[in-house]
């Protein structure tokens, strides 16, 4: 999914991230899917933490999904599903997760997005986390939705 519409951006720090995520927060909306790539310790969770709390409050309890694969969140927008796939066994289950209907309904966080297979949505908007000197870079693919990466590309980090 590389065309046109990608960007790169270095964040510092983990303020950066944050605000990176808190942008991606303001413009979310019900059927919008975030693939969070990176390795280990890249900031995927980091980035869904900081775009939780930014839509539903800085105190909220923001806990990794990594065992129990999915967490949902109630939102004003409708609900927010933060899910780690690193333990899925195949691409299969993600259906018996209610992904898949959550793609179209829901705001997505999808860490280890690799193992949904063929099942990425289309429009899915993917977020590539790398270490990077101090920080890390965030390749962002923003796929057709050149009007989020006008918004996102002006606010930089």
């Amino acid at each position: 999914m590389t065309n046109g519409a990608q960007l790169t951006l270095f964040l510092p720090d983990d303020a950066a991230t944050n605000h990176l995520a808190r942008q991606f927060a303001h413009h979310a909306y019900p059927g919008m899917v975030l693939l969070l790539e990176g390795g280990i310790g890249a900031g995927k969770t980091h980035f869904a933490r900081a775009f939780i709390r930014e839509r539903l409050g800085a105190e909220i309890d923001v806990p990794s999904p990594t065992y129990t694969l999915v967490q949902t969140y109630e939102d004003d927008a409708g609900d927010i599903w933060h899910a780690d796939l690193y333990r899925l066994g195949h691409p299969d289950e993600v259906a018996e997760l209610g992904l898949v209907s959550a793609f179209e309904t829901a705001i997505c966080l999808i860490e280890w997005p690799d193992r949904l297979g063929n099942q990425i949505p289309l429009g899915a908007i993917r977020i590539t986390l790398r270490p990077e000197a101090e920080g890390r870079n965030a390749i962002l693919d923003f796929g057709p939705n050149d009007e989020l990466r006008a918004e996102i590309g002006a606010t930089g980090t």
